[in-house]
């Protein structure tokens, strides 16, 4: 008799033993899409953040600055952007410092089209003031709206295209 009493309680153990590995592993399943879906989201973040950064950086521009202004663009972009600003960089300073142009920019959006791996794609929405110190003439307002390509390159987000949008 006391056999038979032990294998049902063999059998309550062993069920009892594996509903609590099914739910350990349950629980660890949910904790790494938890941490998955909080990467994601710390992505999205810093991707927002760096198309914002990169279109404040276009936008804001000071003849008696101009070197950290440049140095700003280039710092956030990577690629053929990056190329781009290089090669425009010198005319660019050389006219900004002639022509003594203030332009003090102000970022009014950012929006996330696609975040794939190491691959995003970011709208950036920002609005400019330009001025040229002496020179009499009014103030400029000014429109900008871009398409932004961005790479995640040694952990940070970079634009590698910036194209004005209409």
């Amino acid at each position: 008799m006391a056999v038979l009493a032990a294998r049902p309680a063999r059998i309550v153990i062993v069920v009892l033993g594996a509903m609590l590995a099914a739910l350990v592993a349950t629980g660890a399943w949910i904790a790494a899409e938890a941490r998955e879906e909080q990467g994601r989201a710390g992505d999205r973040e810093a991707v927002l953040a760096a198309a914002g950064a990169h279109a404040r950086n276009l936008v804001s521009l000071d003849y008696r600055t101009v070197e950290a202004d440049l140095r700003r663009i280039l710092d956030t972009s990577t690629g053929a952007a990056r190329a781009e600003y290089v090669a425009a960089a010198a005319r660019l300073k050389s006219t900004t410092v002639r022509d003594k142009v203030v332009q003090t920019g102000v970022l009014r959006a950012t929006g996330l089209v696609s975040l794939t791996g190491t691959k995003a794609r970011a709208l950036a929405v920002a609005d400019v003031e330009i001025h040229w110190d002496g020179s009499g003439s009014p103030s400029q307002e000014r429109y900008y709206r871009w398409s932004m390509e961005l790479d995640k390159v040694g952990g940070v987000w970079l634009v590698s295209k910036a194209v004005q949008v209409v």
